[in-house]
């Protein structure tokens, strides 16, 4: 897939998530409102906070797909992993308001008696977040997009939180006005544990993290396998957005010509290139392979 066809896939499916989720807040602030159910009605506007979520992403997203210039060499792809951040954030955000609301509701009795216009509300949001996780979290995995992913771990929130309220609902309609708050609590935690995940990834790309161990010898398999190279090691990943940064140590024959070592790094750029496409830049260094070399660094 072309680079410009991974932003584009990935924008397309955060915007139609943002129309979506435009609508079921104004649904579930309704249905809420006229439905008698403090429930559904916070559930609305948790759904307001998540506009400023893939606002963001959106706009980190297009931020990201820049190429790389003078003052960023390594492109602008940590501004997906600063949206997916941002993101972790409102989701713990959630899960804490939601926690603290539902305590207070248990301690204060506020307890309310819902329409039939509340379950459907709930019923119909779950249904649809969870359809919209499971898409967005595919792509987002194949694309190896932190900002589509993100997204996707804020509509599974959105679809438990969802469960939580229409637990709550239906045990207030029945007359057991407690089961909303204690159902919302619990699920509350989980939203904590999506946001505590979320957050730990981003982290992890922003401040360099390696790749996957699998990742590393995918790319050291493909490098060892071009002629003229006797041993790779000292391989190096991060993550930049959709893209990996990979940094490797090729041995070869001293007695090569310093142009006969540039084909070979050039022929395993060109290989790695061609068979991982979420790899974006490739930085080689030669070392003559029957001497002993001392790697230079001060990190």
């Amino acid at each position: 897939m072309l680079r410009d066809e991974r932003f584009d896939k990935a924008e397309r499916i955060i915007t139609i998530g943002f129309w979506i989720n435009a609508v079921l807040m104004a649904m579930k602030l309704a249905a809420g409102h006229w439905g008698h159910s403090e429930a559904v009605f916070a559930d609305g506007i948790e759904s307001g906070c998540d506009f400023v979520a893939i606002f963001t992403t959106l706009f980190a997203l297009r931020m990201g797909r820049q190429r790389f210039d003078e003052r960023h060499p390594y492109g602008h792809g940590k501004a997906e992993s600063l949206a997916a951040a941002v993101v972790a954030l409102l989701i713990i955000g959630t899960g804490l308001w939601i926690l603290v609301e539902s305590v207070q509701i248990i301690l204060q009795h506020r307890y309310q008696s819902p329409g039939l216009i509340a379950i459907v509300a709930a019923t119909v949001t779950i249904v649809i977040k969870e359809l919209l996780y499971r898409w967005s979290m595919k792509t987002g995995s194949s694309l190896g997009s932190p900002a589509l992913m993100a997204v996707a771990k804020d509509h599974r929130k959105d679809a438990v939180t969802s469960v939580s309220t229409l637990v709550g609902v239906v045990g207030a309609w029945f007359g057991y006005g407690i089961m909303d708050p204690l159902a919302a609590g619990l699920t509350a935690f989980f939203i904590l544990h999506i946001g505590w995940e979320t957050m730990s990834g981003a982290a992890h790309d922003l401040m360099d993290g390696a790749a996957p161990d699998e990742f590393n010898r995918a790319v050291a398999e493909l490098a060892a396998g071009v002629e003229h190279v006797e041993h790779v090691h000292e391989i190096r990943t991060r993550r930049s957005g959709q893209y990996y940064i990979v940094d490797l140590k090729l041995d070869m024959d001293p007695e090569m010509t310093v142009k006969q070592s540039h084909d070979v790094a050039t022929a395993v750029k060109r290989l790695i290139f061609d068979r991982m496409h979420n790899v974006g830049d490739v930085m080689i260094h030669v070392n003559p392979h029957d001497e002993e070399h001392e790697d230079l660094i001060r990190l």
